[in-house]
């Protein structure tokens, strides 16, 4: 029984070392609430991770039942995903860049409503084809049959993403709130820096729209 027990806390660990890795490395999530941030602050950073939070709950629920296997069985519904997440990251890129230079004051921007970064982080994530990869090649290899059923393990593995997301992506939220103060008394710092968050925001649609369309 100790052996046992000792074996699902090294299990876990794995996973959380694999997940930390797969969160910490900058993609369409962590832009976004970094976007978020410094559009609307730390209120508006913080409704942009709860959607990010919500949509990683939504994807260990999707693995836990089986929906990794039937996108590997389905390459063409993979590629769908891809190309739609991709569509969709280079329309907010986009309206970042359109919508830089009538910001004016980084403060005077705070209108939109938090229900609304809510809704747009929970489809970003969603939509993230770097949750699709884990559920149908991280995931799978930690639901084991053997350590017992496996709709604890899933919630404990849920448990385990959420808390890494908030962590990781709030300290995205301080930092771009910091950034945020100190670009508030230079409107051309501010424009720069949406611009540069929208760009990158495209450049990663781009990549993501190859990775979907050129076969390799």
């Amino acid at each position: 029984m100790e052996n046992l027990m000792l074996s699902d806390l090294s299990h876990l660990w794995l996973f959380f070392v694999l997940v930390l890795g797969i969160i910490a490395l900058p993609g369409m999530d962590m832009a976004f609430v970094l976007g978020s941030t410094l559009a609307n602050g730390r209120q508006g950073g913080a409704a942009a991770l709860a959607g990010i939070v919500a949509g990683g709950v939504a994807h260990t629920v999707m693995a836990a039942l089986g929906v990794g296997l039937v996108m590997k069985s389905v390459p063409g519904l993979f590629t769908l995903m891809l190309v739609g997440g991709a569509l969709y990251l280079g329309w907010i890129g986009g309206s970042l860049v359109r919508g830089a230079s009538a910001l004016g004051e980084v403060g005077a921007s705070r209108s939109r409503p938090a229900a609304a970064s809510f809704r747009q982080g929970l489809v970003t994530c969603l939509l993230n084809p770097k949750a699709y990869l884990f559920m149908v090649a991280v995931f799978p290899q930690f639901a084991r049959p053997e350590l017992g059923p496996v709709l604890p393990q899933a919630v404990a593995m849920g448990a385990i993403v959420a808390v890494t997301q908030a962590a990781v992506y709030g300290l995205v939220v301080l930092g771009a709130d910091r950034a945020q103060a100190a670009l508030r008394g230079s409107g051309r710092a501010q424009v720069g820096a949406m611009r540069g968050v929208g760009l990158v925001l495209m450049g990663g649609a781009a990549w993501m729209l190859w990775q979907g369309l050129v076969p390799i």
